[in-house]
């Protein structure tokens, strides 16, 4: 047979790979530029099995699985005229050496399970894959095709594997790295056992690349850590995850996000299938340094089985030697006004300017929610183009699902796939109404509720400079902070309203300067490297905190009348830092000051230390201090202003 190929190009950016093991790598979606579609043929990846490492013997055997998404016109099918398969590619029709029981042929592994698979469904690859008996480093290629008929764009995808004799993986000395920073000896294992907690889960972790890490601000980092099964029940899956939960500018303050990881909150997961207690599994990864100067520790946390263990993170100490480019110091793009002199709280004022729209990168749309969103809004509500063009109108209730790909923006609202060059927005009739993602439920992450649900705008756009798709949600500032998951509901109110203020205070400094994500079309995002952002369903359960915000509408840290810098973190050791302490340069307001609440229970520093404690301000408000005084304690000569009605 003879098959017309389609161009397709990949990336070649790959996920760092240990040699005793076997390793199946994909480049990621995003990063896949897809040749147009051809003879009415187009796919689009959206799952594998392998996304990180399978431990296996020479001669092993292990099913494999990929799944692709039919996004062009003609319909697939397993049989007949034009059936969907895969053949060995690069050069095409080669002999593999993973032939594996079951095979078609020697070139071609399989078809397509499913008997036929129109636009919108997914089709499933599964074959058997069996490592060759000789160790080395070995490369696959294979591509998806429509036989006798055309090689089928975005069907192409690449499987790198490495054997290892596995009598050679049980000394970490002797096992060669791709990570060219050797593993030093593995720690020793806590002298007291380890807690296993009610579901029978822990783990410890024994072996890691680095003790320290030295970067500059914004610099990609390869991490490799050892992690052993302490706990009494095998793991299906483990997964090193961004925590769901932090204080903006703790640890994570940072965008230590990078593009090779599976989603945005999960890093890496285990390949292995089964990882019974006692063994021990590597996760190798990428993550940005934080971007400011200084001394950090980047945390993450460990899932097995789809559940946070307790009491257990991967802390990274990270040394950044010089502050990122885009750290802090830019000029400002957008103001609200000048205040001169400052209008303060206690002076009458005339309020001329209107609350901020602010724009909020809430999702990464990737495989995730299979590099689409479906959206449903409360209130009846349109589809808008980037251009102001109405492309549908919606009844309240119904849904519509968009996505990005190959250079245009699709959507479908019940009437087939249409396209458009321009971004996309969903905007509620009702202003503020609230709209759903209905293809993404947070409690797939561990959490107790969806936290899908938003007021106003939800903004689905591209951005060609970091090959990604962002979800935006562009509302007031004032709903935004309701939104908030920097605090519980329950923690003292005037702790609350003060931490509310600097919140407002750093989303405002970011709005007016465009600092963080301006190339991204949007001010910050809802994760832990700005503020941790929920939405409506975070607001719905938390009353007190409605109203902090409404208690404080308005209200920013301002010094000589211009919004201030604000850091705050999680708890000291015993004292705050000065700015230049940390990040070198003086800032008149941040200078050091006791703690001593948190120096009396004993803490460490969790954070850069710099600005308010919110350990220490919770204690402030619980000795009866107010907000305000708070504020004016962590930073110096300052005042509170209040911008908007």
């Amino acid at each position: 047979m003879r098959l017309h190929p389609a161009r397709i190009f990949m990336s070649a950016r790959w996920f760092v790979v240990l040699v005793t093991a076997i390793s199946f790598v994909f480049a990621p979606l995003q990063q896949i530029v897809h040749a147009a579609p051809l003879k009415g043929f187009d796919a689009l990846q959206v799952s594998s099995s392998g996304s990180g490492t399978f431990i296996m013997k020479p001669g092993e055997v292990k099913p494999f699985t990929i799944q692709f998404k039919n996004i062009g016109a003609k319909a697939w099918a397993n049989s007949g005229p034009g059936y969907v398969s895969i053949y060995t590619y690069e050069p095409k029709y080669r002999t593999s050496a993973f032939v594996g029981p079951g095979w078609k042929t020697s070139i071609q592994p399989t078809v397509m399970k499913e008997l036929s698979r129109t636009f919108g469904e997914v089709g499933t690859i599964t074959f058997d894959l069996k490592a060759p008996t000789k160790t080395g480093t070995y490369k696959e290629t294979f591509n998806l095709a429509a036989d006798d008929i055309a090689w089928i764009p975005g069907g192409l995808f690449t499987v790198n594997i490495v054997v290892e004799d596995p009598k050679k993986a049980e000394s970490v000395a002797s096992a060669p790295m791709i990570n060219p920073t050797p593993l030093p000896t593995p720690q020793t294992p806590p002298t007291q056992p380890v807690t296993t907690s009610p579901s029978g889960l822990s783990a410890f972790t024994l072996i890691r690349s680095s003790k320290k890490v030295t970067a500059k601000g914004g610099e990609v980092v390869d991490y490799t850590v050892g992690i052993k099964n302490t706990g009494t029940v095998a793991w299906n899956r483990g997964e090193i995850r961004v925590p769901d939960v932090a204080i903006a500018s703790v640890s994570l303050a940072a965008d230590t996000r990078h593009t090779s990881w599976l989603s945005t909150n999960v890093l890496v997961a285990s390949a292995t299938q089964i990882i019974q207690p006692g063994s021990l599994e590597y996760f190798a990864f990428k993550f940005k340094a934080p971007k400011l100067a200084g001394t950090h520790t980047v945390r993450y946390v460990f899932a097995a089985n789809n559940t946070v263990i307790p009491d257990f993170s991967v802390d990274i100490p990270v040394e950044v030697t010089e502050n990122s480019k885009d750290a802090f110091d830019a000029p400002i793009v957008n103001p609200l006004t000048t205040l001169t002199p400052p209008t303060t709280l206690t002076t009458p004022v005339s309020f001329s300017m209107t609350e901020p729209m602010l724009r909020v990168g809430i999702l990464i749309v990737d495989g995730e929610t299979n590099n689409e969103v479906t959206i449903s809004c409360a209130s009846d509500w349109k589809l808008v183009g980037g251009d102001g063009s109405l492309l549908a109108e919606m009844a309240a209730g119904t849904h519509l699902t968009a996505l990005y790909k190959t250079s245009r923006y699709w959507f479908d609202r019940g009437n087939g796939m249409e396209k458009t060059n321009n971004f996309l927005r969903f905007v509620p009739n009702e202003p503020n109404a609230i709209c759903t993602v209905e293809n993404w439920d947070r409690r797939n992450r561990g959490s107790d509720r969806p936290y899908n649900r938003y007021h106003n705008i939800l903004e689905l756009r591209h951005n060609d400079k970091k090959e990604r798709t962002w979800l935006i949600n562009e509302l007031p500032m004032e709903l935004y902070l309701k939104g908030l998951g920097e605090t519980s509901n329950i923690s003292h109110m005037e702790y609350q309203k003060a931490l509310i203020t600097a919140a407002r205070t750093y989303a405002t400094y970011h709005f007016e300067r465009g600092t963080k994500r301006a190339a991204e079309f949007f001010h910050i995002t809802g994760y832990a490297d700005d503020q941790v952002y929920r939405g409506y369903d975070q607001e719905a359960q938390s009353p007190r905190i409605v109203q902090s915000v409404n208690e404080t509408r308005g209200v920013t840290v301002t010094i000589e009348g211009r919004t201030a810098i604000t850091p705050y973190f999680s708890r000291s050791d015993g004292r705050t830092r000065d700015w230049s302490e940390v990040w070198g340069g003086t800032v008149s307001w941040l200078v050091g000051k006791p703690a001593p609440c948190d120096k009396e229970k004993g803490f460490k520093l969790w954070g850069h230390g710099v600005g308010m404690s919110a350990m220490e301000a919770l204690c402030m408000a619980n000795r009866g201090q107010g907000w305000e005084q708070i504020l004016n304690y962590f930073y110096t000569g300052i005042q509170l202003t209040r911008r908007w009605e």
